[in-house]
């Protein structure tokens, strides 16, 4: 595992409110599913000064395999992204936090090592691509274009958000992966799965390579997703795509993927 580089370093009570400082509100949205065939929820983190008048990015911000819409809550992302907003070290946005099991019947299962489970992780592309971001593009004042649009994710979450935002690269300007999970390339562990893309396959569209902001960070204790996250580092390094990666003190929790968040939200929107 990579030494800790001290250039991705957080200040203490990054995660925490300050006293006297106004940060954005979540609300729970429900949109159709045509994907799913059923009305699913998202939970989604305004800023602190919201103007509908005004025009916002927005972070589609994927959760764990054992979670749901309300998972990336116990993150803090209102106080970990309005911090740097107050500071003046990343942009006003607006974050969604849908729930990926895009599946009708999308509860947390009671055996969440499944196939069925990654499967409906998998399906997500769609439910994103044709209900999700439709729906929030005409309820909020979104701006417009890759540049404005981001995806990113924990552990499960961050292999789906490698999954969208290398496939659709058109439509996405920053992709996050925080301990990003098996199943990117095939393996047999827990689960037997093909995998998402061969080392080979796993890059960039050399149209988008170069303007594409790809971070992915892990744990240097991290048991869960073990050397997953360097071996994408080490793909995409050899097909040349170029990214950010680093290793940062945890094990699989959200010491890391709060960190993850900090050191993507104050480099993505900006152009």
């Amino acid at each position: 595992m990579n030494k800790i580089d001290p250039v991705y370093s957080v200040p203490d009570g990054f995660d925490q409110p300050v006293q006297g400082r106004k940060y954005g509100k979540v609300e729970t949205i429900s949109y159709k599913s045509t994907t799913t065939d059923a009305t699913r929820k998202a939970s989604v983190l305004l800023p602190a000064e919201y103007d509908e008048k005004k025009r916002y990015p927005v972070l589609y911000l994927l959760h764990g395999i054992g979670g749901d819409h309300k998972e990336w809550l116990e993150g803090t992302p209102q106080y970990v992204i309005g911090n740097l907003a107050a500071e003046g070290k990343a942009r006003d946005m607006i974050v969604v936090m849908p729930n990926v099991r895009a599946r009708k019947d999308d509860r947390v299962p009671e055996e969440v090592y499944s196939l069925a489970n990654t499967t409906a992780f998998d399906n997500f592309i769609h439910d994103l691509r044709d209900d999700l971001m439709p729906y929030i593009e005409s309820e909020y004042p979104v701006a417009e274009g890759r540049e404005h649009t981001s995806v990113a994710g924990l552990s499960m979450g961050g292999r789906e958000a490698l999954y969208i935002g290398i496939t659709m690269a058109e439509r996405f300007g920053s992709i996050g992966a925080f301990c990003p999970a098996f199943g990117i390339f095939a393996y047999e562990d827990i689960l037997s799965e093909p995998g998402l893309f061969t080392r080979e396959t796993l890059k960039l569209p050399d149209s988008y390579n170069g303007k594409t902001l790809l971070l992915i960070c892990t744990g240097d204790r991290d048991e869960v997703v073990k050397e997953n996250p360097q071996m994408y580092h080490e793909a995409l390094e050899e097909n040349g795509t170029e990214h950010l990666y680093y290793v940062t003190e945890g094990g699989h929790d959200f010491q890391v993927w709060k960190h993850g968040l900090y050191q993507f939200a104050k480099r993505i929107f900006q152009q």
